[in-house]
């Protein structure tokens, strides 16, 4: 049973394959006649002969609304030339989502079937199908946002008035609504609840299109920001050019007038005064002797400024927070300093004691640039009488030959006799 199946399938296939060759090669063969019906109300017959014109009438391209009418295009054949010139004047923005969203529950629902019954051939046959609608599905929403886009970058050249413009665009906004509520049938709960576990069928309908879904959601509202830009800038056009328009008239009724100059008038009409006022500037004419007396009287009618009083708060010293730490260490070291000046006064016949020398045999542990700061300043910060007591003398030499600071390497001390 399942050859005898298989084996028509495969005749159908055939079939179709057979039959729309044919028809396609209509299309090719009678292109330009095709393209005369397209720019014409009908089809040019002279150039068709009785065989072709039954083919073409058998096969859909052509049709006959009535005995009275003409032979004109079909449909779904205007259509299509006019998606592949991308005709904005023609293309129409329309995704039936609603019948192919049941035509897909439909064809999800036969593949179970024939998943449960081990049809595999009747599984790829669905799954293909499949496919193609979400494919056809999604290209609709990819041609609906293209055409939308293509008006937008010939910004609605097509049309020349512009009520035209905006009329167009007023169009293009409700083709966008409509296609917002085709997305919104959408829904992913019910496709995910209807296409279970499967894996095939989740990649499919659910990670796919979702994203598919997203790029257009994305598309759509770009495109939706860019028509409301351009209504507002055709609304701006449309006022000036009533305003001017409307002036033309006037002055066509009136011709006569002569605008009054408006800069002298103290009312100016808002529609002219665009400008922000000037303030000009004044100042008194101490000079004129005249004017004393007026300036006097509006200089003491001028109020006099209030000065509140405010609270000073007494200013405190300032009070340096010290580490204790810090402190210590310093007084440390003026002490152990001390000790050295001491164990220079104790030297037989007041001979010079080295600091660093003092330094590196005692049991201290001070750097010697520390060290010898302060020494130098323990010197300073002597009276003069009792620094004269003392001969400081410091091993210094200059840095370089072309830098001129001194550098001490070592501090000498001794009692002066």
């Amino acid at each position: 049973m399942n050859k005898s199946v298989g084996k028509s399938v495969n005749e159908l296939e055939s079939r179709l394959l057979k039959t729309g060759a044919e028809r396609l090669a209509l299309l090719g063969k009678h292109s330009e006649t095709l393209m005369q019906a397209y720019t014409r109300d009908e089809v040019p017959l002279e150039s068709l002969s009785d065989s072709a014109l039954r083919k073409m009438l058998a096969a859909r391209i052509l049709w006959r609304p009535d005995e009275q009418s003409g032979v004109k295009l079909a449909p779904k054949v205007r259509e299509l030339i006019a998606e592949m010139l991308a005709d904005e004047t023609r293309r129409h923005v329309n995704a039936d989502v609603a019948e192919t969203l049941e035509l897909i529950r439909s064809l999800v629902h036969s593949y179970r079937e024939a998943r449960s019954r081990g049809e595999h051939w009747k599984l790829e046959q669905q799954l293909m199908r499949l496919r193609q609608e979400v494919d056809d599905l999604n290209g609709r929403f990819a041609d609906a946002i293209d055409s939308l886009w293509q008006r937008l970058n010939s910004d609605f050249g097509f049309v020349s008035q512009l009520n035209d413009k905006i009329r167009e665009n007023d169009r293009a906004q409700k083709q966008i609504a409509r296609l917002l509520d085709g997305l919104a049938l959408i829904n992913f709960d019910e496709l995910i609840e209807l296409v279970g576990s499967d894996g095939s069928l989740r990649k499919l309908l659910i990670s796919q299109l979702q994203q598919q879904l997203s790029n257009h959601y994305t598309g759509l509202r770009e495109v939706q920001r860019r028509l409301i830009e351009l209504m507002a800038r055709f609304r701006k056009q449309q006022a000036r050019s009533r305003l001017i328009s409307g002036m033309a008239a006037f002055m066509r009724e009136h011709p006569g007038f002569v605008p009054g100059n408006y800069a002298r008038r103290s009312e100016v009409p808002a529609l002219v005064n665009q400008a922000a006022p000037l303030n000009a500037a004044a100042a008194p004419a101490l000079d004129r002797n005249l004017d004393n007396q007026v300036l006097a009287d509006l200089l003491h009618q001028l109020p006099q400024p209030r000065h509140t009083t405010q609270t000073v708060e007494a200013a405190a010293p300032a009070q340096a927070q010290e580490s204790s730490l810090a402190a210590a260490r310093q007084q440390v070291l003026k002490q152990d300093v001390e000790h050295f000046y001491l164990s220079v006064i104790d030297q037989p016949q007041a001979e010079p004691v080295s600091a660093l020398e003092y330094l590196h045999e005692s049991p201290l542990e001070w750097p010697d640039e520390i060290w010898l700061f302060q020494v130098i300043a323990e010197y300073q910060g002597l009276p003069r009488n009792d620094q004269r007591a003392f001969r400081l003398t410091q091993q210094e030499t200059q840095a370089s030959a072309y830098n001129h600071l001194r550098l001490i390497h070592d501090v000498e001390l001794q009692l002066a006799v």
